[in-house]
């Protein structure tokens, strides 16, 4: 049936007017409520209001306006039943044949910094999501059916398509629109529960007891397709980025691509590593990130200078890295960056002179991160047929939280070797072994089955990029269960460990540290990062 009657109240008004224009040029009558209706009545459009059309004015405070049988009567009435159209005009109802709608700004209600409580339930939209219901549903056949557009990038597709069929649409663009809305009215009930069940029950608590931690019995996760990669992991897999719909500051999803070519899977997850271990220095700080794992990361006085101290770790691993930055990167630092193969930069900003030398480097993704203190809710990983889901490891251990146990005491210089070892530690998977000295890692050892062979990994990773270890400072992520991996690290030349201790042989490591004459510091928590 050709589109006689559109029904548009929308939050979102972008292209609204010239869509409206357009529709009463094709002949279609306008309904319309609150400020969409007198948006275009301003614009000397011909527009009825809904109130007017049912003869029923809002009440309620407009909590209710277009709840009625003339609106979804209109709307469910199946175009294909006679029944269904002697009925309604029987009932003085009128079809509606297209209907545009978007729904109250929940989630940019609940983002504003102050937003309380009752600000999010009045924008909890109620009518919103009951007609793009119905109208959805009543897509239609062949013969006809409701046209729902929710997004304004689908309006010049709807208005191609009435040209080409005289005012009509066709069953394969409704039935994509009903799709769009239902995913739509999905992501916005999910985004509800999810803030309801933060307040029905508490948010997980990061310092507390697992039995202490209340997890809602349903969770509900809503995820906007970013978009679609080339492949996976391998190129025989498929994949997709997705983002979180209020993802918070600071976090990767936010980032903005300056140059380069499109990110793939392996870039996005590694940037993710780098950008999160960066972001954990007060200190102007350099990540290097290969295979999801830091292998050089170093704190200075400058951009430049922590990278070049970074780049010393494992020069051979940082060959087609991800290099990340957590201060705005300038001409001296792009030009050291320049000189080797990058697949992906990531800074806060970076100044004009910095993005001119990287333009040279065009297939370079160059990225911007805004700044931000944000974390995940949870972290989740896949498993068949379910999800294993956590709070995120956002805890840093207290500098006067750790104990010495061993009878020589860590100097002042070796204490912030430590404090810096057990930061990289923690973005290292396990187990992790990470060797460090004057705010920079000299040795890296990760992903290893045994922990010595972690520890030995490491030593060989300094002696093949020309570091000593002698007097450097050791971090372990888990505990040392027996003394050969302390061994190990104090004959490659360390003078103080710091690990989390736990371990039934705790006494027999500490003895064995007394026994070479090093310092070791316990946090009481560790870090597995598998």
């Amino acid at each position: 049936m050709k589109i006689e009657t559109a029904l548009l109240s929308v939050s979102d008004k972008t292209g609204i007017l010239e869509f409206a224009r357009a529709l009463a040029s094709r002949g279609v009558r306008l309904l319309s409520t609150g400020g969409t209706a007198k948006l275009l009545a301003e614009a000397g459009l011909d527009v009825t209001e809904v109130a007017t059309h049912t003869g029923q004015p809002e009440i309620l405070d407009g909590r209710v306006k277009t709840l009625h049988p003339k609106i979804h009567g209109g709307l469910l009435a199946r175009r294909d039943s006679a029944a269904h159209l002697d009925t309604i005009a029987e009932h003085g109802i009128d079809r509606i044949d297209m209907l545009v709608v978007n729904l109250y700004p929940f989630r940019e209600t609940i983002a504003r910094p102050g937003c309380t409580f009752a600000d999010a339930i009045e924008n909890i939209d109620i009518g919103g999501p009951a007609m793009l219901r119905a109208a959805a549903k009543n897509h239609g056949t062949d013969e006809g059916g409701v046209t729902v557009v929710i997004d304004p990038i689908d309006y010049s597709r709807v208005l191609a398509e009435m040209d080409a069929d005289g005012g009509k649409t066709s069953y394969a663009l409704r039935l994509a629109l009903a799709a769009k809305v239902y995913a739509h009215t999905a992501s916005y009930d999910g985004a509800i529960a999810g803030y309801m069940t933060s307040l029905a029950d508490a948010a997980p608590v990061q310092d507390a007891a697992p039995a202490q931690t209340a997890w809602p019995r349903t969770l509900t996760v809503q995820l906007t397709q970013e978009q679609t990669l080339r492949y996976g992991e391998n190129p025989h897999q498929s994949a997709a980025f997705y983002v979180d719909s209020t993802r918070a500051a600071g976090l990767l999803g936010n980032y903005r691509q300056l140059q380069g070519k499109e990110l793939s899977y392996n870039n996005i997850a590694d940037a993710d590593a780098a950008w999160e271990c960066v972001r954990s220095f007060d200190a102007t700080a350099c990540v290097i990130v290969k295979h999801a794992n830091p292998c050089g990361v170093a704190v200075a006085d400058s951009p430049r200078a922590a990278y070049d101290k970074a780049f010393k770790t494992d020069p051979t691993s940082a060959f087609g890295g991800i290099i990340a930055f957590n201060r705005p990167v300038d001409a001296a630092t792009a030009e050291a960056v320049s000189g080797q193969f990058v697949e992906v930069l990531l800074a806060p900003s970076y100044d004009g002179a910095a993005l001119a030398i990287l333009a040279a480097k065009k297939n370079v993704r160059v990225l911007e991160m805004p700044a931000g203190a944000g974390q995940n809710a949870f972290d989740v990983k896949r498993i068949g047929g379910g999800w294993l889901v956590q709070t995120p490891d956002a805890f840093h251990v207290p500098r006067e939280s750790l104990k010495v146990v061993t009878r020589v005491q860590p100097t002042d210089e070796q204490m912030n070797d430590l404090m810096f070892a057990w930061k990289v530690a923690k973005y290292v998977k396990s187990n992790a072994i990470v060797f460090v000295g004057g705010g920079m890692t000299l040795g890296v050892g990760a992903g290893q089955m045994s922990r010595i062979d972690s520890a030995r990994i490491a030593s060989i990773k300094a002696e093949n990029a020309g570091l000593t270890l002698a007097g450097s400072a050791v971090a372990s992520d888990a505990f040392f269960p027996f003394r050969d991996g302390l061994d190990v690290v104090v004959a490659a030349g360390a003078k103080c460990v710091i690990q989390p201790g736990g371990s039934v042989r705790d006494d027999e490591v500490i003895a064995a540290a007394d026994e070479q004459g090093i310092a070791m510091v316990l946090t009481g928590t560790r870090h597995f990062r598998h």
